[in-house]
Parts: structure tokens; C-alpha cells; sequence
């Protein structure tokens, strides 16, 4: 089964003013391929809740670029000050949305270099959060990118592998074979995001592989083929067709990189393989 490769920008919190976010969508519109063959790759930029509208706005009910959103909470309304619910990411025109994103997941065990990085992984989603939150998103309408890896501590110890199954295990807990098939996941390896490392592609895509397998083992050969999963580790112009070149890498979650227009157009023409 060929799967349609995802290339998915990530904006953090960058670009979160009116003018920023307008400024660089116009400048992506420009710098993508312009050829029908774009349409061989999905599109998505994932903005700061506070520029949701403007770049909805700003892409136009015909834009190739879909709309994301970088995180929900697993209610639809309530007393819950500062959280954002899926139907209003659905009412702002949101398509995906990231769930278990790496800035987010709760990494109380894990030794930081400095307080700041400490609160960057402390944001305290468990796998149990995870799991609402792709309810939430679903029951919306939404398409959840679900995040899963392993902290550089995990690598070395050597437990990568036990601790991606048990994220996707996890992730998954009543959620429908028919729900599964259309998820997106993004593997992260914690230790290559924002550090200008990257998994070799060997690596990456035995890692994706082992998303596969585990969906697989949890449903069927068949929803474990058409679930895309991306790589979201330093993906760049220079590294991008190599790792989109195995099969079990189904796209990139672009963070730095979606930040510039011409780089993120380079990632997307690197997916026309």
C-alpha cells in the first residue's frame, strides 16, 4: 500500500504574531512547489493557538497547506483556564492536531541540564493524557499526529525500543482499528529535536519500524500498512531525502526547519520520491 507522505511544520512558539504568521505564510505559498505533483505530498503547518484564525485566513479555503494545531486538552468545555478544547481547534479550521509532542510529555525521572530545560519536559503529559487527548481529537474530527520517543537517557540505557511500544500501546487504548488507520505518528527522539543531532536513517526507520509493529501486533497487517508515520528529529533540506527514502518513513515533523520558507519548500520537494 502506498502511503501519501505527510510534511509537517511545527512553529513552536515562533511566529506567533499577526504579522509574523501572515509574513510567513505568504512567503511558504511562494517557495512550494508550484507543479501538480505537490499534490503527491500532504501538507501541514502546526501555529501558536493565538494566529489559528490569521493563518486560516491566510491559506484560504483552497490552499494545499492544511491547518495544525500544537496541542488540546482532552475536554470539550469547562472550568479549565488556559486550555484549549478540539471543537475549538475543529470551529478555527484546524485539520491536525499534535498530541504527545515531546515539549509536552511529562519526564519526571530524567535528569536536565538546567531548570529551564527541566520545565520544557515537564509540561506533564502521561501516555493516559495521550490517550484522551487523541479521544478528544477525534471525536472533533480532527487528525491527531501522535509523538512518541525516547529521552536520550533511554537511548543509552537501552531501552528505546520497550519505551516507544509502550508509548504506542498506550497511546492506543480504545481507539478503533478503523480510528487507528487514519492517525498520523511522529517518531521523536527527544535527544535530536533542536540539537542539530539526527538518528541515522538505519536508525529512524527501525524505530518507525517498531510503530509498525506494534500497530500491527495491536490490530492488523492491513491498518498497520496505512498508518503514516513521520520523523520528527532535526529533519533538514540536507538530510531530508535520505530519511524520506525508507519505507517505513512516511513523512517529517519539521520543527526549525518550517520556520523558513525555502528550507520547508525543500523538505517538501525532497518528499517527490
Amino acid at each position: 500500500m502506498a502511503r501519501k507522505p505527510l510534511i509537517a511544520g511545527n512553529w513552536k512558539m515562533n511566529k506567533g504574531t499577526v504579522a509574523e504568521a501572515e509574513s510567513l505564510v505568504s512567503d511558504l505559498l511562494k517557495a512550494l512547489p508550484q507543479t501538480d505533483g505537490v499534490a503527491a505530498v500532504d501538507i501541514a503547518i502546526c501555529v501558536p493557538f493565538t494566529v489559528l484564525h490569521t493563518v486560516n485566513a491566510a491559506l484560504g479555503g483552497a490552499s494545499r497547506i492544511a491547518l495544525g494545531a500544537q496541542d488540546v486538552f482532552w475536554k470539550s468545555a469547562g472550568a479549565y483556564t488556559g486550555r484549549i478544547s478540539a471543537p475549538f481547534l475543529a470551529d478555527a479550521g484546524v485539520t491536525y492536531v499534535l498530541v504527545g509532542h515531546s515539549e509536552t510529555r511529562g519526564r519526571f525521572g530524567v535528569p536536565e541540564p538546567d531548570f529551564n530545560e527541566a520545565i520544557l519536559r515537564h509540561f506533564g503529559d502521561t501516555d493516559a493524557v495521550v490517550n484522551r487527548k487523541i479521544h478528544a481529537a477525534l471525536d472533533a474530527g480532527l487528525i491527531p499526529v501522535v509523538c512518541v520517543g525516547e529521552t536520550l537517557t533511554e537511548r543509552e540505557s537501552g531501552s528505546a525500543e520497550a519505551v516507544v511500544r509502550l508509548q504506542v500501546e498506550e497511546s492506543l487504548t480504545r481507539v478503533s482499528a478503523e480510528q487507528v488507520a487514519g492517525l498520523v505518528f511522529a517518531y521523536e527522539p527527544v535527544w535530536a529535536i533542536g540539537t542539530g543531532k539526527t538518528c541515522s536513517g538505519e536508525e529512524a526507520d527501525r524505530i518507525c519500524g517498531v510503530i509498525r509493529s506494534t500497530i500491527h501486533a495491536l490490530y492488523s497487517p492491513e491498518v498497520a500498512e496505512a498508518v503514516r508515520i513521520q520523523y520528527g528529529g532535526s529533519m533538514k533540506p540536507d538530510n531530508a531525502a535520505d530519511l524520506l527514502s525508507y519505507p517505513n518513513i512516511d513523512g517529517g515533523l519539521i520543527g526549525g526547519a518550517s520556520l523558513k520558507a525555502a528550507d520547508f519548500a525543500a523538505i517538501v520537494a525532497a518528499a517527490h520520491h
